[in-house]
């Protein structure tokens, strides 16, 4: 079970072991294809001073090797698809894939909603699935690369990965979750990104915390030896569960105040900046510099 720590007590005895981070808009600024050359220089410092770090993010595994510029050291370790499949040194721990049932009830749901498409990402396959055909020519270009159509949803195969992505404005974006959550509360929907109106749909009760809770326990390394990066709403679980969580300055408002410490933004690279600071404290066996002053 998952608990919430209290953010007042300072581990000065512990040091970090394991840094995590959300990608988009974290250790990645939007609109940049993949880790800077600073960020994957950093994430190699932790590796070379005997310490780990991996994504935590709502991608799919198989699309990091694009997010991180072929560097396959760089994401052997983390949690992806938003706590639902956990790797360390490559391999596959643990896996939590959405039930077909749910999916394909979100699939006959968004059917009736004007300008919506669930989107699932079948091991690099993307398919849509509940979407007309008219739709599909009425807004493909903000539908983006949709892949083959499907009636139903897969149940042969686990799916893992799965979003809707809905045409119009945020207002528009929250009544589609409003409804989803409504109508099919045997899933959850969040949102991944401020910046895309996509929903994630995923297992209830699954996050990202869920991910580090087993990626941690399968490690035997202690939570208040872990530390988090994010940014936005996929991310306040875990920010609530590692006793050092981090937000960036370009967080949204509810994961700044679920934070523990506060680092600068994404497109200064601040994630990178803070890893650094991690090898740096190892060496002393102390705690980074960044961790002071609560805000």
């Amino acid at each position: 079970m998952i608990h919430s720590y209290g953010k007042n007590r300072l581990e000065r005895d512990t040091m970090i072991k394991l840094a995590l981070s959300d990608l988009d808009d974290s250790l990645i600024r939007v609109g940049l294809p993949h880790a800077t050359r600073h960020a994957l220089d950093a994430i190699h410092a932790m590796i070379d001073a005997g310490l780990r770090f991996g994504p935590c993010t709502g991608r799919v595994p198989w699309d990091l090797h694009l997010l991180f510029a072929e560097d396959k050291q760089a994401y052997r370790t983390g949690v992806t698809v938003n706590g639902q499949l956990v790797y360390i040194d490559g391999e596959l721990v643990f896996d939590q894939p959405i039930p077909h049932e749910g999916l394909q009830k979100v699939a006959n749901t968004v059917y009736d909603f004007p300008g919506t498409a669930l989107m699932i990402n079948d091991f690099g396959n993307r398919y849509s699935v509940g979407i007309s055909a008219q739709e599909i020519g009425e807004y493909y270009s903000e539908f983006g690369r949709i892949g083959k159509v499907l009636v139903r949803i897969p149940e042969d195969r686990p799916i893992y990965k799965a979003n809707i992505r809905v045409v119009g404005d945020k207002k528009r974006l929250h009544e589609v979750r409003a409804q989803l959550m409504h109508l099919v509360p045997e899933l959850d929907f969040v949102y991944p990104n401020p910046h895309v109106n996509y929903i994630d749909v995923a297992s209830k009760g699954w996050s990202k915390a869920k991910g580090v809770e087993v990626l941690v326990r399968e490690l035997g390394i202690g939570l208040d030896e872990v530390v988090v990066f994010g940014d936005a709403e996929n991310d306040l679980d875990v920010l609530r569960y590692v006793p050092n969580s981090v937000a960036m300055a370009n967080a949204t408002p509810a994961a700044a105040e679920a934070a523990r410490w506060h680092i600068g933004p994404s497109a200064q690279d601040a994630v990178a900046d803070a890893l650094l600071d991690i090898v740096d404290a190892a060496k002393t066996g102390g705690m980074p510099s960044f961790m002071g002053e609560m805000r």
